[in-house]
C-alpha cells in the first residue's frame, strides 16, 4: 500500500506541475498578431467537369447502389 501512495502522490505532483504550466502560459505569454498567408492549388479553385457530377437517375441515396444493396423498403 505504501509503494501506491507514493505512486499516486508523484503522479498527482507531476499533474500539477504539467496543468501549473500550461495555466501560467495560457495566463502571461500573449500572442503577436500577425498576417498569414495560405498558398492554395489552383486545382481546387477550377470547376469539376460536367461528366464527373452526372445527376442520379431517380434523385434518391440509393441511385448508385447496386440492386443487391437496395433496401426492401422504401
Amino acid at each position: 500500500m505504501p509503494s501506491l501512495m507514493r505512486f499516486l502522490t508523484v503522479m498527482g505532483v507531476l499533474a500539477a506541475l504539467g496543468f501549473g504550466a500550461v495555466y501560467a502560459l495560457a495566463t502571461f505569454v500573449t500572442p503577436r498578431p500577425r498576417e498569414m498567408t495560405v498558398t492554395i492549388p489552383v486545382d481546387r479553385l477550377r470547376a469539376q467537369p460536367a461528366q464527373a457530377r452526372a445527376p442520379e437517375p431517380d434523385g434518391g441515396p440509393h441511385a448508385t447502389a447496386s440492386a443487391g444493396e437496395r433496401s426492401a423498403t422504401p
